[in-house]
């Protein structure tokens, strides 16, 4: 007899599998940051907003250091978003696409030169303190623990990426849901 299967949404796969990996494999009990990097993976399944950042001219910026200049240019919760954004694309690439950085850090690209770890943890860590809303503390914390732990969530996401790569997508699934045994 086969394995009773079940129907879980893309949102639920990702959060489930995250868990897993943080506290079984790395001993780490984080609620808010594995939260985060599960949504960081629902929100970067849609291509328009892993690079939807645009410059005022409705320019898409290609890379980190477009988004850098970007940031600089903009103040208060834009330059916060902005640098978050760039924790967050950099912690995707390094950790989901390792392999792609190649073609993302080619030597005709501007990013050419961009440690992308050093430049998501600093991106991290500057948004953290960007934030001076009382209400958003709980958030500059979150946004400098994934500073801090930045090559662990690299290498929880390298695993998050493994397991989803062993799953049988089994064809006719409604869209962003999957089997699981």
């Amino acid at each position: 007899m086969y394995p009773k299967r079940s129907l879980v949404t893309l949102q639920q796969f990702f959060s489930g599998v995250a868990e897993q990996t943080f506290e079984t494999r790395f001993g780490i009990a984080d609620p808010p940051l594995v939260d985060y990097v599960a949504d960081l993976l629902l929100r970067f399944v849609r291509s328009d907003t892993l690079h939807g950042v645009r410059a005022p001219s409705g320019r898409r910026l290609e890379g980190v250091v477009d988004m850098l200049a970007e940031a600089n240019e903009r103040i208060g919760a834009a330059r916060r978003e902005l640098h978050r954004h760039i924790g967050d694309y950099t912690l995707f690439w390094s950790g989901v696409y390792p392999e792609a950085l190649v073609r993302l850090q080619a030597a005709d690209r501007k990013d050419y030169l961009v440690d992308y770890p050093s430049l998501g943890k600093w991106s991290y860590r500057l948004a953290s303190t960007l934030g001076d809303d009382p209400e958003q503390d709980e958030s500059n914390r979150l946004l400098e623990r994934l500073s801090r732990e930045y090559e662990l969530c690299v290498q929880a996401l390298g695993e998050i990426r493994r397991e989803w790569e062993q799953r049988d997508p089994h064809a006719g699934s409604p869209p962003g849901a999957l089997w699981v045994d």
